[in-house]
């Protein structure tokens, strides 16, 4: 853990150079595609110094300059399955970007979907020293959270402090500078599987390209996805990607939780393909443009022409119903959504007041799937698309980039992490794993 410690740290300090010499890369690896924006930034790195713990600060101070995507290569369920044609992708992404915007970029934050993410609840609290909180007392309480035994092949991606309380005053976003004898902390720590990121970590290296930071995927696509008032009161963002599903929930503009289903748009793909007889990217191309999960009376006389692969355009022609398709369709699509539905009853998803869903990811595009979602999730669902950020091109601006954007806003506004503060973190403890919701029902 002090070796993880130690190269967030070190993440951290290369991402403030970077954010000084006022240009950095974004990278999404995906399962289906790998997407790279390039940023710059107007404000010589000022805006990462944001005064509020945590905060998910605005949108300015910084525009998107360069933008590419490439299919992606060598990646299965969010991870790298083969090193070289990964980093073959990157490269080819990455000089894309770099020559829309005409600058040469080596510091990249990059964000990752699958890797098994777990989540947990820690907390702790401590006497104040001095009776005024500082920046050390919040060091000292963040380093009095008892770590559980998380397995020596995990890592930790993400620790962040989503609760203080200060003499039994509960919801305070910063404690700092107030007065008081006790203070308390909620933490929400996300484990992954460590090779996963060790992988990807020296694939980036292989492309001569400084790593300045990390992030999950589902932590990226709830930044972009979700509305500040939807941040605030709770929902879950379920980013249906490729090869994975990530899953996160927001509270008090924190997230909470995440975790994913290795099950996405790739599997769907490989069921039309086998159902109707034809090549991977005529079934991606079937699903794509005539593609549904909600069946009407018309469907039956709606036929879709299925081309094959030998050249004779006469004998391979042939229909099948847009009735069919679906039908091959919603059984795949339900089994992601019950997925779904299970790991967010497992993460006490039902306390929260408001039970908001929103679904972006590129196969939230399915038609009639928000229906669908509704009916099997049993509650509010609407699809979402990423923010807009300035000099964004319209070709990144649909649900398939929420990670992408919400990783530029974190590039922008990271909120404030473990290693953020001078903490002894070397603790060892056995404490079991515990909800990692369950803090907000004793608090809000």
């Amino acid at each position: 853990m002090t070796d993880l410690y130690h190269s967030q740290r070190a993440m951290r300090q290369m991402r403030k150079q970077a954010l000084q010499r006022g240009v950095v890369a974004i990278l999404d690896i995906g399962s289906s595609k790998i997407c790279c924006l390039i940023l710059r930034f107007d404000g010589a790195g000022r805006l990462s110094e944001d005064n509020s713990i945590g905060s998910l600060a605005g949108q300015s101070g910084f525009r998107v300059i360069g933008a590419a995507t490439t299919r992606s290569r060598g990646v299965r369920f969010g991870e790298i399955a083969a090193m070289q044609e990964t980093e073959r992708a990157i490269r080819t992404v990455v000089q894309a970007a770099q020559r829309m915007a005409e600058v040469r970029v080596d510091h990249v934050i990059a964000c990752f979907a699958g890797a098994q993410p777990r989540s947990y609840g820690l907390d702790a609290q401590v006497e104040l020293e001095t009776q005024e909180v500082t920046e050390n007392e919040i060091a000292r309480v963040l380093a009095a959270c008892e770590v559980p035994e998380y397995g020596a092949d995990r890592e930790i991606v993400h620790a962040q402090p989503v609760n203080f309380a200060l003499d039994g005053r509960s919801g305070l976003a910063d404690p700092r500078g107030q007065m008081g004898q006790e203070l308390a902390v909620d933490m929400h720590m996300l484990t992954v599987d460590s090779m996963s990121v060790q992988n990807l970590v020296r694939c980036i290296q292989r492309c001569d390209l400084e790593l300045a930071g990390i992030a999950s995927s589902a932590y990226a696509a709830g930044i972009s996805a979700l509305v500040e008032d939807e941040q605030e009161l709770g929902a879950a963002c379920v980013d249906m990607g490729g090869g994975t599903t990530s899953i996160s929930i927001f509270m008090k503009k924190h997230m909470i939780y995440a975790d994913s289903v290795r099950m996405g748009g790739d599997h769907i793909t490989s069921d039309v393909s086998m159902g109707l007889g034809v090549p991977q990217a005529v079934a991606e191309r079937i699903k794509t443009m005539s593609g549904g999960v909600q069946a009407t009376g018309v469907d039956d006389r709606d036929f879709i022409d299925i081309g094959g692969d030998t050249g004779d355009w006469e004998h391979d022609r042939r229909a099948v119903s847009r009735a069919e398709l679906i039908g091959i369709m919603r059984p795949r699509v339900e089994e992601i959504l019950e997925e779904v539905h299970l790991r967010l009853d497992a993460a006490g998803f039902d306390s929260l007041p408001t039970q908001q869903i929103v679904l972006t990811g590129g196969s939230s595009q399915i038609l009639g799937l928000d229906g669908l979602a509704s009916r099997i999730l049993g509650q509010q669902v609407r699809l979402g698309r990423p923010m807009r950020v300035h000099g964004l091109p319209q070709s990144v601006t649909g649900p398939a980039f929420a990670s992408a954007v919400g990783l530029s806003l974190f590039a922008a506004h990271p909120q404030d992490e473990w290693w953020d503060f001078e903490a002894p973190v070397d603790r060892n403890s056995s404490n079991s794993l515990r909800r990692a919701v369950r803090w907000f029902r004793d608090n809000w």
